[in-house]
């Protein structure tokens, strides 16, 4: 039941947010529920997440599946279609195939608007870490990462003995993917991956408002 936001709540965490909540209201029982805060602090109870400091979020990958299990029937389609074409997409990313990226982005994006929102950088983050969700596998990927002279939206370092490449993506809203990936080279974005000495792959996309296109640029430098 979607009680006031619950789906996009729990999609943001899918997508490893953390969401606010509001644990006082809660009946201290598990019947009866009348917001997302109620279902929320239940799971927090119940050890499905974690708290603190009026945010919560999905502890770990096991428990993560759990969630995929659950929604995985019942009307949860869209985001079931974006989770199962994330291998393809990082496929893609890899393999340098930008005009892909930009087509399993912009379908992931366009299928969730109703759930995540559209027209905003926010928005499009969540669409990304969805949409890349498989590659948790293999990397550990850091939102919103401190490094050289700002902030990257998303870094993808590979995983101890996992052989491929880093990744830098960055997200623009309304404006161009080229301008996308001049800030990852003029913020010095790939500083922080110091220590992965291969291949990084430095992903612009950017999507239009008005038009709901997507474009991606994708290039590759040496560590």
């Amino acid at each position: 039941m979607n009680f006031d936001g619950l789906r996009e709540k729990v999609v943001d965490m899918i997508a490893g947010e953390k969401v606010s909540v509001n644990t006082g209201k809660f009946q201290n029982d598990m019947s009866t529920f009348n917001s997302a805060d109620d279902v929320l602090t239940l799971l927090i109870h119940l050890g499905y997440l974690t708290y603190n400091d009026g945010k919560v979020w999905i502890p770990n990958s096991e428990v993560q599946q759990e969630f995929i299990n659950s929604i995985e029937d019942g009307g949860w389609e869209t985001v079931m279609n974006a989770i199962r074409s994330s291998d393809e997409l990082i496929e893609a990313t890899i393999d340098g195939d930008a005009e892909k990226v930009s087509e399993l982005v912009e379908r992931a994006h366009d299928e969730n608007a109703s759930i995540i929102g559209y027209n905003n950088e926010m928005s499009l983050s969540c669409v990304i870490s969805l949409a890349y969700y498989s590659a948790r596998k293999e990397y550990i990927i850091h939102r919103e990462l401190a490094t050289g002279k700002g902030f990257a939206d998303l870094v993808f370092i590979p995983r101890k003995n996992v052989d491929k490449p880093a990744m830098v993506i960055e997200l623009k809203w309304n404006k161009s993917a080229d301008t996308a990936i001049e800030q990852i080279k003029r913020k010095q974005y790939t500083d922080k991956t110091a220590e992965y000495t291969g291949e990084i792959i430095l992903v612009g996309i950017s999507y239009d408002a008005e038009t709901k296109k997507h474009e991606c640029i994708i290039e590759k430098i040496q560590k």
